[in-house]
């Protein structure tokens, strides 16, 4: 059951006509997913052309899939029958420093043009998010369309996307793996496996559930390869999932569990150099390759990939981790959050064992910061000490530096949207 909200238009009178939208949850088994489909395809303008021709290179109608409603949370603003503006959150699971955090991925946000500028998806996100913070999901993540927009409804950057290439001459040839690469089907065991067992050692990585592989397979062409790497016992220990087209090797996705794996792999790719003319790629581990090439005058282009943000504080810092090796501490946040009021506070916090706890005692050190700030600091894609820098934490120095102490630092490996 929705609930109203009225809306009065802009440029208006006294007299100004006011009109009542509908938010509820979408339901398959009415005409909701017909409009659902139709709204995606108007915002991001997909023909049917374009989806039977796009291919890697094409991000827009990558945003514009069409998930399935009976397995995601799915809000929508209604003017009558119509719907105008939707809203969807996938549940997903995410490794947080080596602790499964329950997340949810935002996708779908669209808005009929006639109806932008009316605040309907910002109530769309409050209710969201809030339903996220009843189910736990103390964490959420989102492909931005629009950075600076997510920014002041308390987003941050989390996650950096590198594309590279890599012409056939500079391909990495020294190394020579023991093992050997076999190719597989999309629904080959080992290669499912080792996603998930990468995922449980790789901060920030999403456990893909089948949702998540259907959305992974959706814009694929018939040709995408998967090639597994085995070690000398025969046990996979890397993949890589490759379309080669026009002389040129599209690396979708490349994961190693070892350095071998790594070499491995690419000895593989250098096994293709007679039928490619360069190697195009992404990598999520924040960390160009340049370096460990001989040739490293390679073209490299870093760019943010999600946003996230903190749902609860209190909820995310139950589960979040911190270094067990330093001295226990107690930092107060004093937090700022113009969309959920429930995060708008000072929280103090007890660093100690490894382990946080919320608490009432006195705090040694006080910090005040915005909710998307404290995002991108736990998340491990800045330091206190460059966000203090940046004027992004007010406080004292001395007090960065402890927070610092005790926090894990490194940048999330996010490769997935939804």
């Amino acid at each position: 059951m929705g609930f109203y909200y009225e809306n009065e238009e802009k440029g208006m009178d006294k007299m100004a006509r006011k009109t009542k939208y509908e938010i509820r949850t979408l339901k398959t088994e009415t005409d909701d997913v017909n409009q659902y489909n139709a709204l995606l395809r108007y915002a991001f303008q997909v023909t049917e052309q374009e989806l039977a021709e796009t291919g890697w290179r094409d991000d827009e109608i990558k945003q514009s899939k069409f998930p399935v409603l009976d397995r995601a949370d799915v809000l929508g603003c209604f003017d009558g029958k119509t719907l105008i503006s939707q809203f969807a959150v996938y549940p997903l699971k995410m490794n947080i420093y080596d602790t499964v955090f329950q997340i949810g991925f935002v996708t779908s946000v669209c808005t009929y043009p006639e109806y932008s500028g009316h605040g309907i998806m910002k109530k769309l996100m409050v209710k969201s998010l809030t339903n996220m913070r009843h189910k736990g999901q103390s964490f959420a993540l989102l492909y931005p369309y629009s950075i600076p927009l997510y920014h002041k409804l308390g987003w941050e950057i989390v996650s950096n996307k590198i594309s590279y290439t890599v012409k056939d001459r500079q391909i990495p040839a020294k190394a020579t793996a023991p093992g050997y690469v076999r190719r597989v089907d999309w629904e080959n065991a080992d290669f499912m496996n080792l996603h998930s067992t990468f995922a449980s050692i790789t901060h920030g990585c999403l456990f893909r559930n089948a949702l998540a592989w259907e959305e992974y397979w959706r814009w694929d062409e018939d040709d995408t390869n998967v090639a597994v790497y085995y070690n000398e016992a025969d046990k996979p220990c890397g993949y890589m999932v490759y379309l080669i087209k026009s002389d040129i090797m599209h690396i979708k996705e490349m994961i190693y569990l070892n350095r071998e794996a790594q070499q491995g792999l690419w000895e593989y790719i250098r096994a293709h150099e007679s039928m490619i003319d360069e190697v195009r790629g992404n990598t999520y581990f924040s960390e160009p390759i340049a370096f460990e090439m001989d040739d490293g005058d390679i073209r490299e282009m870093i760019r943010p990939y999600c946003m996230g943000r903190i749902v609860d504080v209190e909820q995310f810092f139950e589960n979040y981790p911190c270094d067990p090796d330093e001295k226990p501490v107690r930092i107060a946040f004093e937090l700022h959050d113009e969309l959920l009021s429930w995060n708008n506070k000072t929280v103090t916090v007890l660093f100690e064992d490894g382990h946080c706890k919320i608490t009432k005692e006195p705090a040694d050190y006080t910090l005040k910061m915005s909710i998307a700030t404290l995002t991108t600091l736990l998340l491990g894609y800045k330091t206190a000490e460059r966000l203090y820098e940046m004027e992004r934490i007010e406080g004292t120095e001395e007090a960065a530096e402890h927070l610092d102490d005790v926090l894990f630092h490194k940048i999330p490996y996010i490769s997935d949207y939804i």
